[in-house]
């Protein structure tokens, strides 16, 4: 297999007043601080914050184009609550789609793409010892869209990317419980198995990673959180 360039996650910190109201609210829908169908109320938040409407409004909007926020029209900001079938059609993708990213990389992982992904589960297995949550998260997820990278195309990563954010915000909103949506041991023995070239060990591992997830979520989609948004971030 070519040598592909690698590139880490996204870097979690932040500069602007802008940047730091997204990391805020991105950080309190993936440790599940928020209920599923929650009104953000404009008002409320740019109090909290202590920031303008009008730099408010732009981070809803980026927060809504990435899915993570539903906009509607002439009603405003509400985090996202999904139907069983919308989460169960999410995670049926992840299934067919990284089986065939699983069955691409058995027995072709470079001493690179190693490194590579022993590193990240040493990050996962870090953020969960120091209780970073959101960054638990966000490693855990991004774990998958690496595999996806190593595999190559831009255009499946891209697609995938997009899965990954849905199923932790899923997680995030329904079972927040655990903190992560992976478990950085479920990951190493998937690199083990891919390693090995260990096929039905890897793609085993890979559909019962995912379907214990789907039924965590599942199982727990009337757990509920504050019903204040604007009482998560004041103070």
């Amino acid at each position: 297999m070519a040598t592909r360039p690698l590139t880490p996650p996204p870097a979690a910190h932040s500069d602007t007043v802008e940047d730091r109201i997204y990391a805020s609210i991105t950080a309190a829908l993936l440790e599940g601080r928020l209920r599923p169908g929650a009104q953000l109320v404009e008002r409320d938040l740019a109090a909290a914050f202590g920031c303008t409407r009008g730099a408010l409004r732009k981070v809803l909007a980026r927060l809504g184009f990435e899915g993570k926020l539903v906009l509607e029209a002439n009603r405003g900001a509400f985090v996202p609550s999904p139907s069983e079938e919308d989460v169960r059609q999410v995670y049926r993708a992840r299934q067919i789609v990284e089986a065939g990213i699983v069955a691409a990389l058995c027995g072709a992982l470079t001493a690179q793409d190693r490194r590579a992904l022993k590193a990240h589960v040493a990050s996962e297995k870090k953020a969960l010892k120091d209780a970073r949550i959101d960054e638990q998260v966000r490693l855990a997820g991004h774990f998958h869209v690496l595999l996806t990278q190593i595999a190559g195309g831009a255009a499946l990563q891209g697609f995938v990317a997009q899965l990954v954010a849905k199923t932790e915000l899923y997680k995030a909103l329904y079972d927040p419980s655990k903190g992560t949506t992976c478990s950085a041991d479920e990951h190493a023995h998937l690199i083990q198995a891919l390693d090995a070239g260990h096929l039905n060990d890897a793609l085993k591992a890979m559909r019962e990673h995912l379907a214990e997830l789907e039924e965590r979520v599942v199982t727990r989609m009337r757990s509920g959180a504050s019903d204040d948004p604007g009482a998560v971030f004041r103070g």
